[in-house]
């Protein structure tokens, strides 16, 4: 057996594999004025291990959600290996998956996309296939139904993210060197559907002009001027009116800021992200938060195949 890497999306022809190991980093999504558009890669990753074999699925997990997860095909991660083994035209009956989850759930840190980005990735693997990249951006915008996120997992760094048509398209761009950000994660957890249900369908014309001028200077400060994250991070579409789903994380931002530091809401919550450079000095997180120090992460999904023969 041999070992193979598939960083860059580039290989050659289909091999047979014995097991298929997949690495996926956890995202931010918004990051202030940058609404359903600008995604961050983030150094804290879920690992997935899948073994083909038999004709039905084995799912075992350990960290994050191993309490709640369904552990047969309605799991996300299988049903998004199954998407895309079809999407492959391959045919894998059966096959057991380990998940060993450290993006905590329903945080606002792109658990979700992790797994659809993380099954499709294993499928690729399973058909001994080199990432497509920019396919495998379409097909997880299809799974999720917006593209941010999964766009920052799949790619890595900063990404901005848009739809063409149905299509989730992406580009990447490289991050100021030593930006980094650091996590404040909440005990309890805020669903996508229900912050989402607290935005108006109206906004108006200054707030979304402001917002607009706030996007395209955040560009500048997280590839190049990192002095200009706080003021660049300013929101005025979505972050205020998701209060009431988590005043306590609101609050928090509003602290942080007032210190000075790039304080946001990540993703619908109810995690707080601090983004900045390696001289940012943040305080202790408040009694039952979690605090994670992160880097950004550079080159997204990963995948590793043990080979046949």
């Amino acid at each position: 057996m041999s070992a193979r890497s598939d960083r860059a999306g580039q290989g050659s022809d289909r091999r047979p594999c014995n097991q298929v190991r997949v690495r996926v980093p956890a995202t931010s999504a918004n990051l202030g004025p940058g609404f359903d558009a600008f995604g961050l890669a983030l150094s804290l990753y879920d690992e997935l291990v899948v073994t083909p074999g038999g004709s039905g699925v084995t799912v075992q997990v350990t960290g994050e959600g191993a309490d709640d997860v369904p552990r047969d095909e309605s799991h996300l991660v299988v049903r998004s290996i199954r998407a895309g083994l079809d999407a492959l035209g391959v045919q894998v009956p059966g096959f057991t998956l380990r998940c060993e989850n450290r993006i905590p759930h329903g945080r606002g840190l792109g658990s979700s996309s992790a797994a659809i980005v993380g099954g499709l990735a294993a499928a690729y693997g399973l058909a001994g296939e080199p990432v497509d990249r920019e396919r495998l951006l379409r097909l997880a915008n299809e799974i999720e139904g917006h593209p941010d996120n999964v766009a920052a997992a799949v790619y890595g760094g900063f990404t901005v993210a848009w739809l063409d048509g149905e299509d989730g398209r992406a580009v990447r761009l490289d991050p100021s060197d030593g930006l980094g950000a650091v996590a404040y994660v909440p005990a309890n957890r805020v669903l996508t559907k229900e912050a989402r249900g607290l935005l108006p369908s109206a906004v108006l014309h200054g707030d979304a002009a402001a917002n607009a001028g706030k996007a395209a200077l955040l560009v500048v400060a997280l590839t190049q001027r990192p002095d200009l994250l706080l003021t660049a991070t300013e929101d005025r579409l979505h972050q205020e009116f998701r209060e009431p789903a988590m005043p306590e994380s609101l609050a928090l931002v509003h602290k942080l800021r007032g210190s000075g530091l790039a304080a946001i809401i990540s993703g619908a919550g109810p995690t707080v992200l601090v983004v900045g450079g390696p001289e940012r000095t943040c305080p202790v997180p408040p009694d039952g938060w979690e605090r994670h120090d992160l880097r950004v992460d550079p080159v997204g999904v990963q995948v590793w195949s043990m080979e046949a023969g």
